[in-house]
């Protein structure tokens, strides 16, 4: 972020807030060294608007896999329905979710960060029997890269389990990824998208 931006920034905060918010330390300090840097004198060089096009476009790892995500969990959760989500969504946030989080951080490193910006999160199907969830897809191509599923077990004798897996295009999508499994309850449990 330029400078001038920064301190646009936070003339406006100050105005805004009355001066009751003061610029942080970390922001005086960046300017102080700035201005070390150039002899004393504020910097001047501006981006190009290729320089700041590929700045805006850009996605780092990091921010891509936040952002995939914040997009799986309310996936999840509209996936679940709000019969489900109560009773799974503990165990779900802290078993399944950080998999979750590893398996797309895994797929991250597969692709170049300019190529971040073409893979997208699918929408939840509104067919509520199949097992998706959601799937990672390159919108260039329109083809699956990862494919995330939950689907109901009931093992002879036992009770009900919500198995959570994924699938990958390196083998095209054969082998299930175990993530974990949640245990429902004796009951047959509701249909995905159950509403109370």
């Amino acid at each position: 972020m330029s400078i001038w931006l920064k301190k646009s920034f936070f003339i406006l905060l100050s105005i805004l807030t009355f001066g009751l918010v003061s610029p942080s330390q970390a922001f005086l300090n960046e300017e102080n060294h700035a201005l070390a840097k150039n002899n004393g004198k504020p910097s001047t060089v501006e981006s190009t608007p290729e320089e700041t096009r590929e700045e805006e476009s850009a996605l780092t790892h990091d921010v891509f896999i936040e952002t995939m995500l914040v997009q799986a969990e309310k996936n999840a959760y509209e996936k679940f329905g709000t019969k489900i989500k109560p009773v799974i969504e503990n165990e779900f946030r802290s078993l399944i979710l950080p998999k979750i989080e590893k398996a797309i951080a895994d797929t991250a490193t597969e692709f170049p960060e300019e190529d971040l910006t073409s893979l997208t999160i699918s929408e939840v199907p509104q067919y509520a029997k199949t097992e998706k969830i959601f799937h990672i897809y390159d919108e260039r191509s329109g083809e699956d890269i990862i494919r995330f599923h939950v689907r109901k077990d009931h093992p002879p004798k036992d009770g009900y389990y919500f198995n959570f897996h994924y699938h990958t295009v390196h083998d095209q999508f054969q082998a299930h990824h175990e993530l974990g499994s949640i245990f429902w309850d004796k009951n047959t449990p509701p249909q995905w998208m159950s509403v109370s």
